[in-house]
């Protein structure tokens, strides 16, 4: 969790990114801007640190993951070790981001630099780097008051409640790549996929949030896609197990790998059929094997809300089962209808 009540702005610069492919400039400034206004300091602030709350961390990566080669880690690493750098970096920054924009989809846009200090991340102080995109500028209307006379003026802005793409590098962990994290509100293609692989290059960090997430990815994308295949299971059978995943990890502090498989999927043969698929998983998907690791309450708060335990039938009727598979039963009547049948205590 990140915290920014003692954080402040000591150094802003803004550039203008366009598409290179469809023949539009890269604007560079001359100087940082002057924010010693305190209004505008608070304005840029909640701009910048808004979409910030609660993160998922990454670090930098490279091709061959040493991440000492990726450009935005050193263009960070000489703003850290000299501030008299900053706004020198950020048109090396902006330079970088121009040459990268060559998909013809790929929106221009005002590109903001920002120096942070002062951000509390859990029990530790940092200093921060943010690199702010926005693409999509909106109109707002201003109204004036000469003496007795009202006037309408109407102008295009940038809503600083809406970040489009961003990223704070905080100067954390150097050493695996700095701690990132990152926003992107454009849609999911593979060509709006430039800022987070292409520009920033980043790999999650190995970490308790992210192992939990992954793992619980696993086990959702077996119960639901795979299992079916191997194994006979109608779907309260599925909700059950994905029920009893999500319990597993709401009820444990620390995940064992071994114990998971006996308490969620409890038979044998779903066993084997789980650690093929976890191992095939992992592989294709180059995530680190952690068998072992401390469960983060954020991530399974998070990855709980795609568990669906709802059974659609038909147009007619949504079963939401939360709780024991055995009172519910499945059959055909004589006329080769089907049909649930479900057991209870009480009626509410």
């Amino acid at each position: 969790m990140l915290n920014y009540t003692d954080c402040n702005i000591t150094s802003v610069s803004v550039h203008h990114i366009g598409n290179k492919t469809n023949g539009e400039e890269l604007l560079i400034s001359g100087s940082a801007l002057d924010i010693a206004d305190l209004r505008l300091q608070e304005l840029l602030l909640r701009f910048f640190t808004q979409p910030f709350k609660n993160p998922e961390f990454y670090n930098f990566t490279f091709s061959n993951e040493d991440f000492t080669l990726n450009a935005l880690y050193n263009f960070a690493s000489k703003i850290f070790e000299g501030h008299s750098s900053f706004h020198k970096n950020s048109v090396d920054i902006a330079k970088y981001l121009y040459e990268l924009s060559v998909h013809p989809q790929i929106k221009s846009g005002d590109l903001f630099i920002a120096y942070f200090t002062n951000i509390q991340v859990d029990n530790e102080t940092a200093d921060a780097i943010g690199i702010f995109k926005s693409e999509n500028r909106q109109p707002f209307i201003r109204l004036d008051v000469d003496s007795d006379n009202f006037m309408l003026q109407y102008h295009d802005g940038i809503n600083i409640d809406k970040l489009d793409k961003g990223c704070l590098i905080l100067n954390l962990k150097k050493d695996q790549g700095y701690n990132i994290c990152i926003v992107d509100k454009s849609n999911k293609s593979l060509e709006a996929q430039y800022w987070k692989d292409g520009f920033l290059q980043l790999k999650p960090c190995s970490d308790e949030y992210h192992q939990t997430k992954e793992f619980l990815t696993i086990a959702k994308n077996f119960i639901t896609k795979q299992l079916p295949s191997d194994i006979d299971v109608d779907k309260p059978e599925q909700i059950d197990l994905l029920n009893r995943s999500v319990e597993y990890f709401k009820t444990h502090e620390s995940f064992i790998k071994d114990e998971f498989e006996q308490v969620v999927f409890q038979n044998q043969d779903v066993i084997e059929s789980f650690r093929g698929f976890d191992n095939s998983y992992r592989e294709e998907n180059k995530i680190d094997p952690a068998d072992n690791f401390t469960i983060s309450p954020q991530a399974v708060k998070k990855q709980s809300r795609v568990f669906k335990s709802v059974l659609k039938l038909d147009k007619n009727f949504h079963i939401y089962i939360h709780g024991d598979r055995e009172l519910i039963e499945r059959g055909v009547d004589g006329n080769g209808r089907k049909f649930y049948k479900i057991y209870y205590d009480t009626e509410e």
